[in-house]
């Protein structure tokens, strides 16, 4: 399986809800390194994963809008405690989206896997990793 790997950053801020959190329950900041890496088993025509240059534009898409944001304010995190799993997801469906959009550009489309982890430090780090392919109805997030 070849693979490349994208990566950039977000200053976000955010609070948890529950015990579990502890001191966390109160509003914090945050910064992640986050990681996208694309894998396929065989290489386009042009001898590539992915366009990387595609690829991390479309990172930075993704992560402008929850750039030095506070996380509790957006809508499509409402309800929901945004740690670093759930940023992931979200983080991965907009990749694979974009994947599936064409926006990677040509041979996104034989992508097989895509797997997103943030860094929350350099002891601690989250992924969630997914094949394409996948049924979308088996991704969705549990309420």
């Amino acid at each position: 399986m070849y693979a490349v790997e994208v990566r950039d950053h977000i200053m976000i801020a955010h609070s948890f809800r529950g015990e579990l959190f502890g001191p966390a329950q109160a509003l914090h900041g945050a910064t992640f390194v986050v990681d996208v890496a694309f894998f396929r088993p065989e290489l386009t025509v042009e001898g590539v994963v992915v366009d990387i240059g595609r690829a991390h534009e479309a990172l930075k898409g993704v992560l402008g809008p929850l750039n030095y944001r506070n996380l509790d304010e957006l809508p499509q995190f409402a309800g929901r405690n945004t740690t670093t799993e759930v940023l992931c997801r979200h983080v991965f469906d907009k990749m694979a989206e974009a994947a599936r959009t064409g926006a990677l550009g040509a041979g996104s489309d034989g992508l097989a896997r895509i797997r997103v982890t943030l860094h929350e430090s350099h002891v601690a780090r989250a992924w969630f990793e997914a094949d394409l392919s996948a049924d979308a109805s088996s991704l969705q997030f549990l309420s």
